[in-house]
């Protein structure tokens, strides 16, 4: 069985940026794996870490069940994704068990460094899958196979420079975003958090704003989820696009002329 492994920094990041993706994929066969690099541990003004990170490992899982995905514990605390070789060898180790064709991971430039951390270490874990002689934790076999890496969007569609970031491919999510709200609503410790913390005046509103804007950049799609390719050096052919190949006319390939991000 095909099999595509998303890997992000924190609790709900998949949900917001990813799950839409997933569906898709899942409807074309791929078996789903779902990681969290972070326990989310410092999301709450109400609960100790230990609590919070309790709560969310939980509330990861049930948003994960609705994909029916291979589920992987979190790795390290909030704002510990650092790009080092401890953390590396364990989400390599992931990378081996899962043997995805498609590796879905974060914007290489984004509004935290968790986030672009986490991308490097999705990025590189996926570069070493054939390394026999990089150890991973646990120990796992190199897997030969070809893999496709793909970022998604930066949060806000913007880089850390308030440069927008255009996809080079968008996937049509219209008849799914009532399922991915039921997904990010999983996260219920989130809700408050992120009202407090960061003035998001809707949790789930804003997923739908940021799926809604994209739609319209798209001119085909109500609401879409935006993708942009690795470059194709250490992990697959030049022209191995296995995320387009499989979701056909639930995507929309732009021209990389087009639009150009960071």
């Amino acid at each position: 069985m095909k099999s595509v492994l998303a890997i992000a920094a924190h609790p709900d990041d998949i949900e917001f940026f990813m799950a839409g993706t997933l569906m898709r994929l899942r409807e074309a066969g791929y078996q789903v794996h779902y990681m969290n690099l972070a326990n989310g541990h410092t999301g709450s003004t109400e609960y100790s870490a230990e609590e919070t990170a309790r709560v969310r490992r939980e509330e990861a899982r049930a948003a994960a069940a609705h994909l029916e995905a291979v589920f992987y514990p979190p790795i390290c605390s909030d704002l510990a994704i650092f790009y080092e070789r401890d953390l590396l060898a364990k989400v390599a180790a992931v990378v081996r068990q899962a043997a995805p064709q498609i590796v879905l991971t974060h914007s290489p430039d984004d509004y935290m460094e968790d986030h672009m951390n986490a991308c490097r270490l999705a990025v590189t874990a996926a570069f070493s899958r054939n390394m026999p002689n990089f150890v991973t934790d646990p120990r796992l076999p190199a897997i030969l196979a070809p893999t496709t890496v793909y970022h998604a969007q930066p949060y806000s569609h913007r880089d850390p420079l308030r440069r927008r970031v255009f996809p080079d491919l968008y996937v049509d999510v219209s008849d799914l975003i009532e399922q991915k709200v039921a997904m990010l609503a999983e996260h219920k410790s989130q809700k408050r958090w992120l009202d407090e913390s960061q003035g998001h005046d809707s949790y789930l509103q804003a997923m739908r704003d940021l799926d809604a804007e994209l739609g319209r950049q798209s001119t085909l799609f109500q609401y879409a989820e935006g993708w942009r390719r690795h470059l194709h050096l250490g992990f697959c052919g030049p022209d191995d696009d296995p995320l387009f190949t499989a979701l056909g006319e639930k995507a929309f390939a732009r021209p990389l002329e087009e639009g150009t991000g960071a």
